[in-house]
Order: C-alpha cells, then sequence, then structure tokens
C-alpha cells in the first residue's frame, strides 16, 4: 500500500493547486509580455521607419529642387556628378534615381547609387498616378534599406517626374535586434521575479493556512469535536475557517443532544416498558368503566320514574288539609330530596348522552346572520380578518344550535393555528357533492401535515401538547354532522393553512316551497 501511494503522490502531486497555479502565471505572463513586447516592438520600428521616411523626403525635395533648376540645355553627366556628390556626403544614401513620368511609359533620366537595384516600374507608375509618396522596405546585398518614391512636378506646364530614394536603414536593423534582444532579457527576469515573490508568498497567504485548515478538518475526522480552525484573518480563509467553526459547533451541540436524548430514550423505554402491564390494566378498567357508564345511564332511565311517583304523591298529600305539622314537614322533606335526586339522575342523562336534535328548515342566510355575531367576541384582541360570503342560499334541515356549535369550534380551532394573526374565510355555497350544501372555514394558519389531517377528528386528538384537555373541536363536530346525515372534510399543508368543509344535504324543494 505505502509503495501504490509512493507512486501516486508524485502525479497527485504535479496537480496541486500551487503548480497549477505557477503554470497558469508563466503561461499568462509569456503571453501577456510577448504580445506587449511584440506591440512595443512594432511601434518603436514605426517610429524608426517614419523618421528614416521623413530624413528620405528632406533628400527627395533637395533632388527635386536641383532637378528642376536643371538647365535644360546641359549635359545630364553633370546632373549625375551632381546626384553623386550628394550621395557621396551622406553615407547613409544607396541610390538616387530620377524617372520622367510624362510620356506613356517610365523613362530613366539621372542617378548615382551604391548598390545594384532595379526600381519596378509598376511601383513607379502607381506612385505617378496616386500623386503621393510611396516607401517599401528593401533587402539589398549591402544590407536592410528604405526605398522612397515620391512624385513632383516639373517646371513645364504638365510634366511629372518620380525621384527614388535609397537609404541604408542596418543602423535601424541594429537597434531593433538589440531591442528585441533587452525585451526578452526583461520578460525572463521579470517573470522570474513575480515567481520568486510568488512562491515566497505562497506559504504565507496560501500553504500555511491550508494546512492549519486541513489538521483542523483530519482532527475533526478523529473525533476531536472541540478543536476549531485557528484563522483569525479577513479574508476568504478567514471567512472558510469561520464557517466551518460554526458548523462543527452545530455538528457537536447536535451530537451532544444526540448522546443526551439517546440516554433520555434508554431511560424512556425501560420506563414504558415497565408501564406496558399497568397499561394493559388500565385499558381494562377503561372497559369496565365504559360498561359502567352505560349501566349508569340505563340505572338514571329506570329510577327516574319511581322517583318522580314518589314525589308526586308527596305533593299530593301535602295538599291534605287535616295534616300535622310534623307530618307536613316530612312530606316536605321527601319531595326536596326527591327533586334532588331527579337534578342528580337529569345530570348523569346530560354526561351520558346529548339532548335529541331538533330539525328544522334554515337558510344558509339565517345560519351565517345567527352565527357571525356570536363569532366576534372571539376575535377580540385577535389580528385575524374575518369575512363572509354566500355564493349560494340554500335551504337546509338542521339543528341551528349544534350548528353554530361546529362552526364556533372550527373557528376556535383557526384562531388557535394563528398565534400571529392571520385570516378567516366563512363560506356557504352547493356543493361538489349533488344534493348538498357547503359550509367551509378556511384559515391562513401554519396547517397540519396528511397524516395529523387524518386523525383530527379522533377524540383527544390535538398537536398541543401543553398537558391541557384537547383534541374534542373537531370530533364533536364530526358527531354534530353525521347526526345531519351529512360529511366532514379537511384540507390541510403544512404553511398553507387549514379548511374545514362540512357538507349538508339540501332540503327537498316542496319543503322550501311551502316556506
Amino acid at each position: 500500500m505505502k509503495k501504490l501511494l509512493g507512486i501516486i503522490k508524485p502525479s497527485t502531486a504535479f496537480f496541486s493547486v500551487r503548480n497549477r497555479l505557477i503554470l497558469v502565471t508563466v503561461i499568462g505572463l509569456a503571453l501577456t509580455m510577448s504580445i506587449w513586447g511584440w506591440i512595443q516592438l512594432k511601434a518603436l520600428d514605426k517610429i524608426l521607419i517614419e523618421q528614416q521616411v521623413q530624413r528620405l523626403m528632406g533628400v527627395a525635395e533637395t533632388v527635386t529642387t536641383l532637378y528642376q533648376f536643371f538647365p535644360e540645355t546641359e549635359d545630364l553627366a553633370a546632373l549625375d556628378a551632381a546626384l553623386k556628390d550628394h550621395l557621396q556626403t551622406d553615407i547613409r544614401l544607396a541610390r538616387i534615381d530620377i524617372f520622367d513620368t510624362d510620356k506613356k511609359g517610365v523613362d530613366y533620366v539621372a542617378g548615382a547609387s551604391r548598390i545594384q537595384y532595379d526600381w519596378p516600374e509598376s511601383i513607379i507608375s502607381a506612385a505617378h498616378k496616386k500623386g503621393t509618396f510611396r516607401y517599401t522596405k528593401l533587402t539589398t546585398e549591402a544590407g536592410p534599406a528604405l526605398g522612397l518614391l515620391y512624385p513632383a512636378a516639373g517646371e513645364k506646364e504638365g510634366s511629372r517626374f518620380v525621384v527614388g530614394i535609397i537609404g541604408f536603414t542596418k543602423a535601424n536593423f541594429d537597434f531593433m535586434n538589440r531591442a528585441k534582444k533587452v525585451l526578452i532579457i526583461s520578460s525572463i527576469g521579470l517573470i522570474f521575479v513575480i515567481l520568486s515573490l510568488f512562491l515566497v508568498s505562497y506559504r504565507w497567504i496560501i500553504g500555511t493556512p491550508l494546512q492549519r485548515i486541513t489538521h483542523s478538518i483530519d482532527e475533526f475526522r478523529r473525533g476531536q469535536y472541540i478543536n476549531r480552525i485557528p484563522i483569525k484573518r479577513a479574508d476568504e480563509f478567514g471567512t472558510l475557517a469561520e464557517h466551518f467553526n460554526i458548523m462543527a459547533d452545530e455538528i457537536h451541540h447536535v451530537m451532544i443532544k444526540n448522546l443526551e436524548l439517546t440516554k433520555h430514550l434508554e431511560n424512556r423505554v425501560r420506563e414504558e416498558t415497565g408501564k406496558v402491564v399497568h397499561l394493559q390494566k388500565q385499558l381494562d378498567d377503561l372497559k369496565q368503566l365504559t360498561a359502567l357508564g352505560h349501566l349508569t345511564a340505563n340505572l338514571a332511565h329506570d329510577l327516574g320514574t319511581p322517583i318522580h311517583s314518589i314525589g308526586g304523591l308527596a305533593k299530593l298529600l301535602l295538599e291534605e288539609k287535616e295534616l300535622s305539622a310534623d307530618v307536613t314537614r316530612k312530606l316536605e322533606l321527601i319531595v326536596q330530596q326527591t327533586q334532588r335526586l331527579d337534578d342528580v339522575i337529569q345530570n348523569v342523562r346530560k354526561a351520558t348522552r346529548l339532548p335529541e336534535p331538533h330539525f328544522e328548515l334554515l337558510s344558509l342566510q339565517q345560519l351565517f346572520n345567527e352565527t357571525l355575531p356570536l363569532v366576534e367576541p372571539l376575535l377580540q384582541n385577535k389580528n385575524v380578518a374575518l369575512r363572509a360570503q354566500i355564493t349560494d342560499n340554500a335551504f337546509v334541515y338542521a339543528d341551528r344550535y349544534r350548528i353554530q356549535t361546529a362552526l364556533l369550534n372550527i373557528v376556535q380551532n383557526s384562531l388557535e393555528a394563528m398565534e400571529q394573526g392571520g385570516d378567516i374565510d366563512i363560506a356557504g355555497k352547493l356543493s361538489e357533492h349533488n344534493g348538498f350544501v357547503s359550509i367551509s372555514v378556511a384559515d391562513s394558519g401554519r396547517g397540519m401535515s396528511p397524516e395529523f389531517t387524518q386523525k383530527a377528528i379522533e377524540p383527544f386528538f390535538s398537536t398541543k401538547r401543553d398537558g391541557s384537555l384537547r383534541g374534542l373541536g373537531l370530533a364533536i363536530v364530526s358527531d354534530i354532522v353525521k347526526i345531519h346525515n351529512g360529511k366532514i372534510e379537511i384540507n390541510s399543508s403544512p404553511g398553507r393553512g387549514t379548511s374545514v368543509i362540512l357538507h349538508l344535504p339540501i332540503a327537498k324543494q316542496e319543503s322550501v316551497s311551502k316556506t
């Protein structure tokens, strides 16, 4: 394994961040210096050529003046001699030529030279036609040179001629070569200096912080959750260290919580395991209590009749006029005690079953008009906006007080789900189910997950865990809807609120017509 790592490390080291930065820096500097040097050399060469052209144009103007004022009758040999003298006085000149361009062709007039060169007739004709000077770089046996063709007008009207001047540019050529060498050497030196500074600063800027970060991460992986990255800098590494330390604190905190939770769960498992038998016994006791509740309701019903009879007979006896005071007092006590027993029986009946419903023909408008005023006290000191709307004013057979109880319970649940305020929309319309109307109460509260929505109508089920007696609201609503042969629908999702819809049967048309 070590041999394998030894083989892998050199190849991976080549692709390290430092080496890649060095490679990118060298390539970037080389390209930058090459482009910059090329631009500088081009600019310098252009300046030198412009200076050379200006000097050659000065010579061409002198030759033009000499040719214009040269006597026509005089031999052209004298003109050649004058041009040679002018050529001898300036060692930078290589050749002077004068061409006559008045005729259809190009005629050589006079000249003097140090080198052999034949001007192309096409170039002379082009300079004559355009009427502007032209220059070009030349390569001669004596070295690099610059040629200039200078068109001019003669003394006679319409006469034209062209002066050709060739000047040596070896000095410029040597100067450019030296400039290229200096540029190459200076570029290499600059790249070397920049790389040296980069290598020196890399360890301080990147290497050392990176080693500290890697070391801290390795310790964290080995279980040293207390250690943090000791970097306090206002740069990217400082930001990275700060975020890692925050993450490490959160992970450490979560791990501590997990350990505590694990211990707590172990204790709870032991406790709950010990309570299984006790819970089973409580379940059996609950079944017995349920049976006892039904028995109590039956006893209350069976005892009610004889107690009423005893009380009634006692009241009849009190109507007798020839009773002694002692008998009268005892009969009054019997009546009082039978009334007391009747109150106890009525309380037992109320505790065991709801009173019989009272159905009547009601419109949705009536239900809303009677229920909404009851809702207003619940909204006091609540940052809740209530909106009500009836789309279809249908009729239903309903117990108005039970329906009011159902709506108030739903609104109360909505208010508990909107502790910070929100909106409640109550709407009445024809239901999507044929033969039903729907009354919906929608809120903008925290909502419930699907698993909670399915359990919402179970008795004593609640998302609250504050120890209070909760979870009967929607269970009562469900029982009320069942009494009306209706359906209840609950739609909810976390963060989007809850909508409870009561589907009640529509009253038959003939019943509505009678009203």
